[in-house]
Order: structure tokens, then sequence, then C-alpha cells
């Protein structure tokens, strides 16, 4: 059996269900310790004061090492104390006894128990006690562990995390106004229609102790509790969605009779994290979970918790509890309470089926317009052909430079990249471009992009296209004026600067597109040939992409590299843009040349 150092983020081991307390009291107002530190480990409401308190005070706690519980659902509406022991240790009799005399007022109080020995004898006594001092005292114990065969002798089914569900009920009871004796009897009877059982990936570290992986690689124990102890079987880890099935069949198998729970009954479900789960793991098997229940075993699950309720510290795995949802329950279990760390936005009946919301259509197209490529093109149509054509070949052909560039800068596929998104343009472009309408078309080209170009240039590009879209779609006239053009290139590469995070001398394709924004709205304002502005942009784009090799990276995956490599080579997303700029300028003054 392997063992090695554990890692934890603690101070000295001695001292962490104290320096867990004082952490939990800074962290919800609500809550309060008493001050026996480190005899006296008790969690209780700010709000109660024994003497003066007019409700029945539930208390729990036992061993520290489960958090959340049981100090976590301290607060109004369910517990009223948590008794608090050093790592699965059960709390000394002084400490329960203190905790008793803190919160309990004529009313009197329910200490509910998890079915451990030293829980037993340790609440046992300090409820005798506490008697003996005139306070009125009830214990129920709760087993819901229905991982081993039915118990011989005294010692019993283990307590799991089916508690948290009887710490509800009771404490729901309690602040409703009822009596010690109803209070006690809604407790015992949520105990005995209750039942869980737990898979655990690993065993749990104590603090200060070392690691063991008794369980082995690609191994895993079904019923293992909630301190590390044995569980029913080990065996080979299956998908979980046989482990969930499994273990649901265990808890409701009709010869162990653990809980009275039939066809046709309806149930609360809660999937509890051991404390080294991940909300996704716990989250999938509790997408599992209720079909099952509902197909496989005919029950309608009306309720669903899922989280870390009661950990075994970090202990990989989960433990499935279900409990009868008799109308009363729900009622308890829906009750209002400030315990932090209950789960909230879980009241209200869980529909029988979750069928997904529709996608919203997009607004940008009607649903039932198909794009297609005009037969005759208007002058502007082909001119925006013939720059789309040249851009795209530019791309193309400046694909291994491209790649050789960003192997040194980067993760080397920026020309396979940029080359496999020309290639789609090319494509969709004779296929359903609508190049009469330069505003759609320059949404479709966005739309090709994103569909072949994945990493950051695909969406920095898609966001441009959208962005010169949203201003193209401005102008009411067909044809788009070459001012109306600047403001839409101004716009997209505002917007990409903004989605980016990137600006200008961050050495990525803005340092070609800025300059080429700024020279083509200076050119077009003082009146020059618009196909002449653009070829001088265009030479701004140029020289901009050919400084990015004087730049220090500030942006992308070229911040990783070291100055001495970046003076080598220009910025490769700088002159994929350059190119494909240069290239439509270019060919859109050799077609003003040749007329239309």
């Amino acid at each position: 059996m392997a063992s090695f150092d554990s890692k934890k983020l603690i101070n000295n081991p001695n001292d962490v269900v104290t320096e867990f307390i004082e952490g939990l009291v800074e962290t919800y107002p609500g809550l309060q310790y008493l001050d026996g530190f480190p005899e006296v480990k008790v969690v209780i409401r700010a709000d109660v004061t024994g003497s003066t308190y007019d409700k029945v005070a539930v208390i729990s706690g036992g061993g520290s090492g489960h958090e959340p519980a049981h100090a976590g659902f301290v607060g109004d509406g369910m517990l009223t104390a948590a008794i608090c022991g050093d790592v699965f240790t059960s709390p000394p009799v002084a400490s329960i006894l203190a905790g008793i005399r803190a919160v309990t007022g004529p009313m009197g109080c329910l200490l509910i128990v998890k079915n451990y020995t030293g829980d037993r004898l340790n609440f046992g006594l300090a409820a005798e006690e506490a008697k003996s001092e005139g306070y009125k005292v009830e214990m129920v114990i709760v087993g819901d562990d229905c991982a081993l065969p039915p118990p011989r002798g005294i010692s019993g089914r283990r307590g799991l995390a089916g508690t948290i569900l009887v710490h509800k009920i009771a404490g729901a009871a309690a602040a409703s106004g009822l009596s010690l004796s109803d209070v006690a009897a809604e407790a015992r009877h949520a105990c005995e229609i209750v039942g869980t059982m737990g898979v655990a990936l690993s065993v749990c570290t104590l603090p200060g102790q070392p690691k063991s992986d008794r369980l082995g690689p690609g191994k895993m124990e079904l019923g293992l509790g909630i301190h590390g102890e044995a569980g029913a079987v080990v065996a080979d880890i299956q998908p979980v969605d046989l482990v969930v099935s499994h273990v649901l069949n265990r808890i409701l198998s009709e010869e162990t009779k653990y809980v009275p729970i039939k066809r046709g009954s309806r149930v609360v479900l809660m999937i509890n994290g051991l404390g080294a789960t991940p909300v996704m793991e716990l989250m999938i098997a509790a997408g599992k979970a209720v079909p099952i229940l509902q197909l496989e075993h005919g029950l309608a699950v009306v309720r669903v918790y899922t989280g870390s309720f009661m950990t075994s510290l970090d202990m990989a795995g989960f433990s499935i509890t279900i409990m009868k949802a008799e109308q009363a329950v729900l009622q308890r279990l829906d009750a209002a309470t400030k315990a932090p760390h209950w789960p909230v936005g879980v009241d209200g009946d869980h529909p029988p089926a979750k069928i997904p919301v529709p996608v919203p259509p997009s607004r940008t197209t009607k649903s039932d317009e198909v794009l297609s490529r005009p037969q005759q093109l208007s002058p502007q149509g082909r001119a925006l052909e013939v720059a789309i054509e040249a851009a795209t070949l530019a791309i193309i052909d400046l694909k291994d430079s491209l790649n050789d560039w960003d192997s040194k800068v980067g993760d080397g596929d920026c020309g396979s990249t940029m080359s496999r998104g020309a290639i789609a343009i090319q494509e969709d472009l004779k296929k359903y471009y609508p190049l009469n309408d330069a505003a759609e078309t320059i949404n479709e080209i966005g739309s090709s992009v994103r569909r072949v170009m994945g990493g950051t240039s695909g969406i920095l590009y898609d966001i441009f296209c959208k962005a010169a879209y949203a201003r193209l779609k401005l102008n009411k006239n067909s044809d788009i004026t070459p001012l109306q053009w600047a403001d839409a290139f101004e716009g997209a590469i505002d917007a990409v600067m903004l989605y980016g995070g990137a600006a200008a001398g961050y050495r990525t394709m803005l340092d070609a597109l800025i300059p080429a924004k700024t020279v083509l709205r200076e050119r077009l304002t003082i009146g020059d040939d618009p196909f002449d502005a653009f070829v001088v942009s265009s030479d701004a784009a140029i020289a901009g992409a050919e400084s990015t090799k004087h730049m220090e990276a500030q942006a992308g995956r070229s911040t990783y590299v070291s100055a001495d490599i970046l003076t080598s080579v220009p910025d490769p997303g700088a002159m994929a843009a350059a190119s494909w700029y240069r290239a439509a300028a270019l060919a859109l003054k050799d077609k003003s040349k040749s007329g239309p």
C-alpha cells in the first residue's frame, strides 16, 4: 500500500478545527462561537440566547472533517448550534453540554446524532446531565447507510448525508413553534424514510498524516464510510451512469427494505460530494440519477439537492441520498432558512422532464430567407468580389511564411489557420455570398471565418466582420460610399480593440490595421481618389506590420517569447492583415484602370 506526504493549506494540524470555526464566523455574520477554545468548539446562532429563546433548539455535531456539516447548517430554520469535535473524533461531553446551555430555552432542545458509538455515548451522557440540570432534552439517532447488509448486534446503520435532510426537517419544525416532542417525532420519522450510499475514488487524508492510496489506480470503493471506513466492495471504476444505477438499486432494494419507497412514490434526491469531487461531476451524477429513478424505479423526483453537504475531508467521490417525499416533508424542506450552506433555488416542484428551450432565431436575417449569389452583379458587387478574391489568394500564398514566423513566436499554425479561413471564404463566395449587398456579404465572411478558423484569430476576425456589418447596415442606400467603408473599417478595428484588449504597439494585427485606418481617413478627407487612398493606406499597413519586429509583445502567445527571438521576425497576425488589405487595395486599383 503506497503512501506519500499530503499537501494541505493549513498551519498546525492540531489547530485546523478552531481555525475553521474562526473563518466560518468571520464569513457569516449570523454565526458565533463559544469562547472555550480549544476544549469547547461550538458554533451557535448569533441571535439566540438560551435563557430567552422561545423555540425548540436543534443541536447536532460530531467529529470535524465533514464540512460544511455541521456548523455550516447553523441558522434560523435549521440548526441552533453545532458541536465540533476534533477531526473524525466525537466531541467531548463538556463541549456538548456547553452548547446545550448556550441555546436551550424553556421549550427544550433536540439532539440529532449520527449513528456512531462515540457520538451516541457522548451526546447521550450530555443529554442525561442536561436533564439533571432541568433542561428538556430529546435525542434522535440517524442511521441512513444502505451500503452494508442489515446489521447484527448494536452497531446499526451509519449516519451519512441523509442527516442533513433530517436537520432541515427538524429545524423547520422547530421554527414553526412546535413542541419538543412534536419536533422529535418529525425528526424520527424523517430518519425512517431516508437512505444513503457512497462511492469513493480515493480515501481521505487527515491533517498532518501521510496520504494513502489503498484503493490503487483504476479502483473505486462502494459503501465507503465518511471517516474512510471500509465499504462493501472494491471494484474497477465504471462510467458514472452505471455507478449511479448500482447505488440506487442498493438503496431501493426490496430485499433489505431500508427505505419504505415503492413504485409510484415521490422522492427527494441528494447528490453529495465527499470533498474532492468537482461540481461538474456531481451535476453529471444528478443528471443521470433523475431519469434512472423515473424510468427504472417508477419514482417521481420532486426535489434535487446537488453539492457538497457532508464531506470526508479530501475524499474523491459522492453519496446518493433518497428520501420519501411526503407533503409534510416537502413543506419542511422548502421552508425558509438562513443556514449558509443549505442550497438555494431548489424549492418548488421538479418538472417530470426538462425540455430544452429552443434557440432564438438570429435577427440578422429572416428565418425563411436563403442567401444566394446574385445572377447579375452590380458594379459594387463585382468590385467586392475582386477584392475578396485577391485578399484570400494573398493569405493562401503567404501560408508557409506565416507558419514559419509563428513557429518562432507562437504555436506555428497562423498560416494554416488563416489559409483555412481564406479557402472557406472562396468556397462560400462562389456559393451564396449576396455580393450586391455589401453589408450582408461582410457578415457572411464573418460566418465563414467562424465556421473553420479556431483560436483567437478566428473569433477576432468574426468580431471584425460583425462590427463592420453593424456600421454598414446603418446605410439605407445599396451603394456604399468610400467614407462609409472607412467608417465601417474603423468600427471593426474599435471592436477588435474593445473585446481583444490589445491596442497599437502591442505587436498584433492592429499594428497593421490602425495605421491603415488613419491614413485612409486622412486621404479620403482631403479628397484623394478613393482607390489611390486605399493603396496608400495599404503601404501604411505593410510598414506597420514590419515595425512589429521592434515591438515588445503585450498580447497573445508572443508575450511568452524572449525579446531576442521577437526582433528576428514580424508579428504573423500583423503580416497577415497587411497582406490581405494590400492585395484588396491593389486589385481594386487595377480594376479601376481597366474599367467595369
